[in-house]
């Protein structure tokens, strides 16, 4: 009998073989490459949410001055509607002065979801005392510039970024910047931004915003 066919297809066979096993290991090799590969894809998906997460903090180089604990830190004024959180930080105390006179105490703190635009003490200081105190005795004038500093809706850093928002006081004011360095009205900058409060989110800001008349 002639062996030689069988001979030749068992050759063949063989070589076949021998040419797909390095193939099919190659092929190996590359799935595990792209599942190596897909791993720190997906830590790399996970930084952002942590960046994004960090931003929910308050920022700024005023931040610093703001009690560590007690009523009058970030923890505590959280837990108070904005007025009255406020009467609690120490670098706000003019600002609350202007809201006990425009009798603005329970307006603020039983509204919903606003953003209050907070001036320091030293933002209050620019303005020429004889000025301050003729506004301070002025309640539909004071009343007129502090409400200027509220709007209706929490305001975060993204929304911060470009936008125009209507004031409780009717008219707009403005907002830009990135990262953590924002203005008001390209006027004020935000010195500490938000800070939370039970019913309010608080940029506390270096000079006080005045609509126009």
């Amino acid at each position: 009998m002639n062996t030689t066919p069988r001979r030749v297809r068992r050759a063949a066979v063989a070589a076949a073989s021998a040419a797909f096993l390095p193939l099919a290991l190659t092929a190996c090799s590359d799935d595990s490459s792209d599942s190596a590969a897909d791993s720190p894809s997906k830590s790399a998906s996970a930084e952002p949410s942590k960046a994004m997460g960090s931003m929910t903090e308050p920022f700024g180089p005023a931040c610093s001055s703001v009690p560590k604990d007690g009523k009058g830190s970030f923890d505590g004024m959280a837990k108070d509607p904005v007025a009255t959180a406020a009467s609690n930080n120490p670098a706000l105390s003019t600002l609350v002065t202007a809201v006990k006179k425009a009798g603005l105490v329970d307006t603020l703190n039983s509204a919903e979801d606003i953003t209050v635009f907070a001036p320091t003490n030293d933002a209050f200081a620019k303005i020429p005392k004889a000025d301050l105190d003729k506004v301070l005795n002025d309640k539909a004038q004071l009343t007129k510039i502090l409400t200027y500093h509220v709007v209706g809706q929490r305001l975060t850093p993204d929304d911060l970024k470009s936008g125009s928002y209507a004031t409780l006081e009717k008219s707009k004011l403005t907002t830009s910047g990135s990262g953590e360095s924002y203005k008001v009205n390209d006027s004020a900058n935000v010195v500490c931004g938000n800070v939370e409060t039970a019913n309010a989110n608080v940029h506390i800001i270096d000079t006080v915003l005045m609509p126009k008349s």
